[in-house]
């Protein structure tokens, strides 16, 4: 019997990671078409029906390309970090509350802020180890950038915390049968919003790789292999990070049409911002992590235990 419920783990874990690798292929699909439009041009629409095939003519291309061995980096962190990188990205989806054959543990929160911190060594490996100005740069900004929005992403998050009173996904799930926690904190909701797009390096907080000042960043000297990883990594901290905020304020985690529907939403509204904003100042984003939302999130959180404590 043990051996049975071994196999079915190990099989919906398959499941899950070509699940996830597939959603990101079509994610990555839907942002060129989106940004196309929003540029009122044509964006992938060759191979396959309406480019549909798009993503995995890419992921040929790009590992099958030719990989580039530097002469004076630190050849072993610099071929590691990626693959710690979206091991990680990969890690993290074992704390999302899946009602059938998966790995459902108390913690999950804490797992969450534990190996989203560790993402900032990869970061940070991966500039430094290159051994090249642009990449080094790229990488000190990605650091300073990450670390300042994790404090935030957490304060703004032990808000909703303080409400369920628990360290387990699924209890977002019950809590929220009656009302969405976005209705009781939409200025938190937005806060951990922008703190999303921050921690990923999206647009308009893509300073890691400004590609205007920069080149591209920390992953300036990746190519082939190297860059894929770094490249899967960083879609799926965008699609988690888009099932977090669905699980914290739109209701919770539930196999329904309609928590798809959330997601897919979300995930447009990463593309439809990139597409719109103009990319934030350095200083500006550092002053809106340290007196924008570190002063909100502290004050919400003294008037939610305020509201536990008087509803008690």
């Amino acid at each position: 019997m043990f051996l049975k419920d071994f196999y079915m783990i190990f099989i919906g874990v398959l499941i899950l990671i070509i699940g996830i690798l597939l959603s990101m292929a079509f994610l990555t699909l839907l942002e060129r078409k989106v940004l196309g439009y929003i540029q009122i041009r044509k964006g992938p629409n060759k191979m396959g029906l309406m480019g549909l095939l798009q993503p995995f003519s890419d992921a040929i291309k790009l590992i099958s390309k030719e990989q580039v061995y530097l002469n004076y980096s630190n050849y072993f962190c610099y071929y590691f970090s990626p693959i710690m990188s979206f091991n990680m990205s990969m890690f993290i989806w074992m704390m999302i509350p899946y009602y059938f054959n998966m790995i459902s543990f108390n913690l999950g929160v804490l797992f969450f802020f534990c190996v989203i911190s560790m993402g900032v060594y990869t970061v940070m490996i991966s500039g430094w180890a290159s051994n090249s100005n642009y990449a080094l740069l790229g990488g000190l900004r990605a650091v300073a950038q990450t670390i300042s929005y994790e404090v935030s992403l957490i304060l703004i998050f032990m808000s909703s915390l303080l409400m369920i009173m628990d360290f387990n996904f699924v209890m977002f799930f019950f809590y929220q049968s009656e009302i969405w926690l976005i209705l009781l904190m939409i200025p938190l909701a937005l806060c951990w919003l922008s703190s999303m797009m921050a921690e990923t390096n999206r647009t308009p907080f893509d300073f890691a790789e400004g590609e205007s000042e920069l080149v591209s960043g920390f992953n300036v000297e990746y190519s082939s292999g190297g860059f894929v990883l770094i490249f899967l990594a960083e879609y799926l901290m965008i699609l988690l990070m888009s099932l977090m905020f669905i699980m914290v304020y739109l209701g919770g985690y539930d196999m329904s049409l309609m928590f798809y529907l959330k997601l897919s939403l979300i995930s447009f509204l990463f593309i439809w911002i990139r597409g719109t904003l103009p990319r934030y100042r350095y200083d500006k984003l550092m002053y809106l992590a340290w007196m924008g939302y570190l002063p909100i999130a502290l004050n919400f959180l003294l008037l939610f235990m305020g509201v536990k404590i008087y509803f008690k």
